[in-house]
């Protein structure tokens, strides 16, 4: 089994990707918490490539990352990039956005995923993208999930991400279809 470092000290998104990656030969590992990667790219490919990049030169081996956030199209595709620092918490996140947005009929928005995995040289050897596209409601609603998933809602299945089972939502989410698209080539590293 090949060890595949995620560039992230959170044992959640560990998890989480682990359920993506079940059923391959990869042993997914956390990062070490003192080594630091600084977000500085402009998209979020560019953010993933670089967290992957830097965790897998610093320690010799694969490593895995991803970068995601909400955009929104009356507010020019924010919070995008700055999505996890809107606020302190997922209350506060919300409650700015929904603030921001006020009575604007437009609220389409879409979740982004980008995932890339860096060689141990810390040269990309993949990337892909995933784009969940809904609407911003004007209210929370469902206790599933975290961040901006109680006010995302998917026209498609009539629920928001927190009303949606976590099968549903792992399958049709930015990260699922990230995930869906890296799963044949990663199978062939």
């Amino acid at each position: 089994m090949k060890k595949l470092i995620v560039a992230t000290s959170n044992p959640g998104k560990l998890k989480e990707m682990q359920k993506y990656l079940k059923g391959l030969d990869w042993d997914l590992q956390l990062k070490p918490k003192t080594l630091e990667v600084e977000e500085t790219g402009t998209t979020f490919a560019e953010n993933a490539c670089i967290k992957a990049s830097q965790v897998a030169k610093a320690l010799g081996e694969w490593a895995i990352a991803d970068d995601s956030g909400l955009a929104v199209d009356a507010l020019n595709g924010s919070p995008g990039l700055y999505s996890a620092r809107y606020g302190t918490t997922d209350t506060e996140r919300i409650e700015r956005l929904l603030r921001e947005l006020g009575n604007n009929n437009q609220r389409q928005a879409r979740f982004i995923c980008a995932v890339a995995i860096a060689r141990p040289d810390g040269s990309i050897a993949l990337q892909a993208e995933g784009i969940c596209c809904g609407e911003i409601l004007t209210a929370p609603q469902g206790t599933e999930g975290f961040g901006y998933d109680p006010i995302f809602y998917v026209p498609q299945y009539q629920q928001t991400f927190a009303q949606m089972p976590s099968d549903l939502k792992q399958k049709i989410s930015h990260r699922g279809q990230a995930f869906e698209a890296l799963l044949p080539q990663l199978s062939q590293l």
